[in-house]
């Protein structure tokens, strides 16, 4: 590993990036909190989600609607698709030009409000971008492909009901304390948002078992022993299993706060190390993965720092996002330069087991990334506008 711990990543981004700050080692922070929302993004991209993936949504609370928690990301049923060009000269690629031509294509767009938000401005892409809501849905656009005069733009209408979620969760270790002051705040925060997210719920029993229960429509509900249920919701075909089942995937980063050292100072992957916090979010999303050190080191190192030439563009624009003066952040998760973008996919196309290999899973134990993304593609599958009548 380029750096022995993100700590030590940390203290180098502060003296190298951010030492023009007033806070240069919370300003730091805040960038990794970044960067490991745009590992996730991306990754859910490489895997083939990028139409099904909406941007700080509010998620209603199962059975108390008029509580919203704001999302990471979650995946959505696609309703309905198109395609329209646009021309490149335009200065922006606006919602208002954007559904101009697609009414052109004969898209019926009655019901719907238009958003004010540029897909292109300044070669700055909007990811997962809204370009109008209605009662049901949401309309979003991506662009397909670069015709040279023209754009080939993707629109696809997503249910406003999703099937999964992804929330990521950092903390930093601030000087002389083991641990980051708000842990067990976000633990709670995340762990709260995933218990109260979907139709499937967690119940332990007196023995310390996790139970899962399901309500039907019609009252009756189903008890099972978590995993199990929560697999047969996922595989089942069944509109009373499904409809409000929301399957909660939760990222974490940074060993320090979440992991304890064994007596020879390395981490194990144990549930007898693991800090509290961590086994408060282990026991409450379906899914927990672990952002390694190692990987959230590698991805700063090869990709920001100390590029190959092919990657010197990633370094150049994640920079200018954030020295003294800037004019805008172009490295988000939401506002990506659209070169850096296109370099993004690439390397994660390219290097999707490297990518993979960052991460460990936490809980259910015993599953592996394949099993979550074999998961992930049977939700995406399903026959959702039967589901959602």
């Amino acid at each position: 590993m380029a750096y022995e711990s993100v700590d030590k990543l940390q203290k180098v981004l502060a003296e190298e990036v951010f030492n023009h700050t007033k806070d240069p080692k919370k300003a730091s922070g805040r960038a990794l909190g970044t960067l490991v929302e745009i590992i996730t993004y991306y990754l859910l991209k490489t895997w083939g989600l990028n139409n099904q993936i909406s941007i700080e949504r509010g998620l209603a609370e199962y059975g108390n609607p008029d509580i919203t928690h704001n999302v990471e990301y979650s995946l959505h049923p696609i309703v309905r698709s198109s395609f329209v060009t646009v021309d490149k000269s335009e200065k922006s690629i606006t919602s208002n030009i954007i559904l101009k031509a697609l009414t052109a294509s004969g898209f019926d767009l009655t019901g719907f409000e238009r958003k004010n938000n540029q897909l292109l401005s300044n070669n700055i892409l909007r990811n997962a971008c809204t370009i109008a809501t209605s009662d049901n849905s949401f309309l979003l656009c991506s662009i397909k492909s670069d015709l040279g005069e023209k754009l080939e733009l993707h629109i696809y209408e997503q249910n406003k009901k999703p099937y999964a979620m992804f929330e990521c969760k950092r903390v930093g270790v601030e000087e002389g304390m083991t641990k980051g002051p708000q842990t067990i705040e976000k633990a709670k925060q995340g762990a709260y948002v995933a218990r109260t997210a979907s139709s499937l719920q967690k119940i332990r029993s007196e023995s310390g078992e996790m139970q899962g229960i399901i309500y039907k429509s019609d009252g009756s509900y189903i008890i099972k022993p978590y995993v199990n249920l929560m697999e047969e919701v996922i595989f089942s075909s069944d509109k009373e299993l499904l409809r409000k089942f929301i399957l909660t995937i939760g990222v974490v980063s940074n060993h320090g706060n979440w992991i304890k050292k064994t007596a020879d100072g390395d981490l194990s992957f144990s549930e007898e190390n693991f800090q509290k916090e961590l086994m408060v979010l282990a026991q409450s999303y379906d899914w927990l993965l672990f952002l390694t050190d190692k990987g959230l080191s590698d991805f700063i190192d090869k990709l920001l720092l100390h590029p190959i030439p092919e990657l010197q563009f990633l370094r150049d624009t994640f920079l200018s996002s954030y020295t003294e003066g800037k004019k805008k952040n172009q490295f988000t998760k939401v506002q990506m330069n659209i070169e850096a973008d296109r370099i993004l996919l690439k390397y994660f196309n390219d290097n999707l087991a490297t990518v993979e290999s960052w991460f460990n899973i936490i809980s259910p134990s015993q599953k592996s990334l394949t099993i979550l993304k074999d998961e992930l593609e049977e939700l995406k599958n399903k026959n959702w506008q039967n589901i959602l009548i």
